[in-house]
């Protein structure tokens, strides 16, 4: 729910006619309203913990924040306009000025306060919708006959709340302890912002054609056992799931060593599934700009434009990712180097001195193959390599 536009006196209601001040278009809902359906105000006062008692000047008023203040923090976390509707409660009260005691207080600006709010708007909306349409839907199935799901929704909404707040609040800070500590880590101050990572998209070949093929169900298993496997994968070996579309994720690491097993790891993973279609990987090496939990710059274009080219079951990597991966012994510069690195290993212990130990050949764990060079559109002349495996993990 969104506040209204009005930047009225705190003496002066203001105008009860939201289209005055109307919110642009692809910001918010207009034609969004309170729901009056007494079991939809049980839930939410349910979820809530108070009821509704302020409309958003009062909200606003109360707050102490200005009305236009107000507005755009709502907006930012996604919430409709409700014109001067009495829907809000303490809690939103509250939420309004602890963002604006923020920027008072000089620990955030007000652009970064309303930053705060876009980005946990935009993450715990997607939560809420998964949790709703999957969750609590196979959950609210009517026990006994005559029951409606309605029904069962309130008891279990009153079960489960709680737990799922608390939490919901643990994985937070879980990942907030694991970013932070990556960001620290970083070299030099200008690192700790615009950072140097592997990006890396998986990419399902021919799913348009599924599309036309399959039923709406089996699509929807089809993405939802892809997403899961490659969130899954990403986590276990060490790289962050950036987001996913449908078809293709979006991962990254902080070494190429690691997006390397996580790359390998997913076509391996996809080629044992004979429901899945053939993937490829695009992988690059280099600076990228992170904002609300998204990675973009050259790099992460680059890998895109590589995952395009990627033949099937196949991972491309960019020069600077190959160079990477050479400077931290995860590969050898040449196959040919890496010949000569055994044989003159395997002279040394047929020919070793009594008493001494030979020095072993080194272990790779991958190889490199430089393909074709090729134009990419926006990037010029590109020189891909074809990663895999060497030996055993």
């Amino acid at each position: 729910m969104t506040v209204d536009d009005t930047t009225s006196g705190a003496g002066e209601e203001p105008p009860s006619d939201s289209s005055v001040h109307a919110t642009p278009h692809h910001e918010v809902d207009h034609t969004a309203e309170p729901t009056d359906d007494p079991l939809a105000i049980r839930l939410e006062q349910l979820i809530l913990g108070a009821d509704r008692r302020y409309t958003p000047f009062q909200a606003a008023r109360t707050a102490g924040v200005s009305m236009d203040l107000a507005s755009r923090f709502w907006r930012a976390m996604g919430f409709a306009d409700i014109g001067q509707a009495k829907a809000l409660t303490e809690a939103d009260v509250l939420a309004l000025r602890r963002l604006s005691g923020l920027v008072e207080a000089g620990l955030l600006s007000e652009p970064m306060a309303i930053q705060v709010a876009r980005s946990t708007g935009q993450t715990t909306a997607r939560l809420a919708e998964w949790q709703i349409d999957s969750f609590l839907e196979g959950l609210t199935e009517p026990p006994e006959p005559g029951m409606t799901r309605t029904e069962v929704t309130y008891p279990l909404i009153e079960l489960l709340l709680p737990e799922l707040e608390e939490f919901l609040v643990y994985v937070w800070r879980r990942q907030l302890a694991a970013a932070t500590g990556r960001v620290v880590q970083a070299a030099d101050d200008e690192e700790m912002v615009d950072r140097r990572l592997a990006v890396g998209f998986a990419d399902l070949v021919g799913f348009t054609r599924l599309t036309r093929r399959l039923e709406e169900e089996e699509l929807g298993e089809l993405v939802e056992s892809f997403e899961t496997t490659c969130a899954d994968l990403v986590a276990a070996h060490g790289g962050r799931l950036i987001k996913t579309l449908g078809d293709e994720v979006l991962f990254a690491a902080d070494d190429a060593g690691t997006a390397s097993e996580i790359a390998l790891r997913l076509i391996e993973a996809m080629t044992l599934d004979e429901t899945m279609p053939a993937l490829r990987v695009g992988i690059a090496f280099g600076t990228v700009t992170t904002r609300m939990g998204d990675v973009f710059g050259t790099t992460v274009n680059l890998a895109s434009r590589l995952t395009s080219i990627a033949p099937k079951d196949a991972v491309l990597v960019d020069g600077a990712f190959a160079k990477e991966l050479t400077r931290t012994g995860d590969a050898p510069v040449s196959e040919a180097r890496a010949a000569e690195e055994a044989a003159a290993a395997a002279r040394a212990e047929k020919e070793g001195v009594d008493g001494e130990e030979p020095a072993p050949a080194p272990r790779y764990r991958y190889g490199l193959q430089p393909m074709w060079q090729r134009p990419v559109r926006g990037l010029g002349i590109v020189e891909p390599w074809l990663l895999a495996r060497r030996g055993t993990s």
